[in-house]
């Protein structure tokens, strides 16, 4: 049977075991998906060891995306242009691809919710991993502008500045944003400690979108805050989550799973619904 592993450290909270056993199951894949967490130094020779083994394919978590990136033996243009890989697939010929399917993942849960991208302008917080592996499939989109904000400023203008051939993406601090946007888009892991970024409350009005890439099983503290603000639509990452995985089913077997049954098994697994 063929095998496949999500690498992370720590990893054992990941949802890609059950998400992918779903996929399976509905595809009607022979496949077994399984965890791997090595010790931070250890990844490369954990990586080499599965394929040596016999493995087909894996996902790559943090903190080992950007490692990853220069294991692989060629890389997707969209894990290219993200300096990081999730993705990587064992191919016939024996080679190791390297592909990014987070920003895939995204835009495709955002038009899930009925979020107009084109024409849209689109705040997106934090300027670490997790943006960069989104820019470009949102700059695809075609939006008025993506403007990037960043504690540490720096970060913000050099990643605006690297992606700048694609679409209208500039930085600012955030003392500087001034609305309206449309779309708001948290990027940064503040949510995971229950912290928010500094966002002023008067960026949030009634019709804004608002989407946070981390996920639990309650709302995280950003949407939290959003919604004592006046936002009526919010979004968590756990659609991102299943999307991502679609689109890494995908690139692995040839073969595209429905998403809404299997997002609707991983609320229910998390007690969301």
């Amino acid at each position: 049977m063929d095998r496949y592993l999500v690498f992370g450290h720590p990893v054992r909270h990941s949802k890609s075991p059950f998400i992918h056993t779903l996929f399976a199951r509905q595809t009607q894949q022979e496949l077994e998906y399984g965890l791997a967490e090595p010790a931070v130094d250890e990844f490369a020779h954990a990586l080499r060891t599965f394929f040596d083994q016999g493995g087909k394919g894996c996902n790559v978590t943090v903190p080992f995306k950007e490692q990853a990136f220069t294991l692989v033996d060629c890389l997707s243009p969209r894990a290219k242009r993200a300096g990081a890989v999730n993705t990587i697939k064992l191919t016939d010929d024996g080679v190791l691809l390297g592909d990014n399917t987070d920003g895939a993942g995204l835009v495709a849960d955002l038009k899930s919710h009925g979020v107009t991208l084109a024409d849209s302008r689109i705040l997106l917080l934090g300027a670490g991993g997790a943006a960069r592996g989104v820019l470009a499939p949102l700059l695809a989109e075609l939006p008025s502008e993506l403007v990037i904000a960043n504690r540490t400023h720096t970060k913000a203008q050099l990643l605006a500045a690297e992606f700048h051939d694609l679409g209208p993406v500039t930085s600012q601090t955030y003392e500087q944003l001034a609305g309206p946007f449309e779309l708001v888009i948290n990027s940064t892991s503040a949510s995971l400690q229950g912290a928010l970024p500094p966002l002023a409350p008067a960026l949030i009005h009634t019709d804004i979108a608002i989407y946070d890439m981390m996920y639990g099983a309650s709302d995280t503290a950003f949407i939290s805050w959003a919604k004592q603000h006046g936002a009526r639509q919010t979004m968590d990452g756990l659609g991102m989550l299943v999307e991502q995985a679609a689109e890494a089913f995908t690139v692995w077997r040839g073969i595209r799973p429905g998403t809404k049954q299997v997002s609707r098994e991983l609320k229910r697994n998390l007690g969301v619904i």
